[in-house]
């Protein structure tokens, strides 16, 4: 499977197979980790491959996180908004955790483009926000870049 895998993408040209991997990773739940995956399944090198997955990843969740701010801003002027119970839940993380905390750990439940607008929703720092995000999204795409290469290098065998 992944012999034919590699050969159907191996016939597609190369910056759109790196275009399909940047795309692929902006999507919410795909991200960097399933995103390198892909790229490494289709047979690209693991660094560009992961280096794709995590530019596409970081440009979605950019765009989420000044976009929530934003909306924050225009939401919360003048008045004070109203909590719901989920929403008091994940603030209750938050507070425990902090941005540093939700952002590495916040991926294996939610995806990134989803914490990080919560995470500005509660008043963090759109700035330290963005920073800790990318950290954390270069952390799981290497990781799974990683492993997907190992698993992959042993399927072959």
């Amino acid at each position: 499977m992944i012999d034919s895998l590699q050969e159907f993408a191996g016939a597609i040209p190369v910056w759109l197979q790196w275009a399909g991997i940047l795309l692929v990773s902006a999507i919410p739940f795909v991200e960097s980790y399933f995103g390198s995956v892909i790229g490494v399944a289709i047979g690209m090198h693991p660094v560009v491959a992961i280096l794709m997955a995590v530019i596409g990843n970081v440009i979605s969740m950019l765009v989420f996180v000044y976009g929530a701010g934003a909306i924050r801003d225009r939401a919360t002027k003048n008045r004070q908004a109203e909590e719901k119970p989920k929403r008091q839940r994940l603030k209750r993380m938050f507070d425990k955790f902090g941005v540093p905390g939700v952002s590495l750990l916040g991926q294996t439940l939610l995806p990134s483009q989803i914490t990080s607008s919560a995470m500005v929703g509660f008043g963090a720092n759109r700035n330290v926000v963005a920073i800790w995000q990318v950290v954390s999204i270069i952390l799981w795409g290497v990781l799974f870049g990683v492993l997907a290469t190992l698993g992959i290098e042993l399927a072959l065998r």
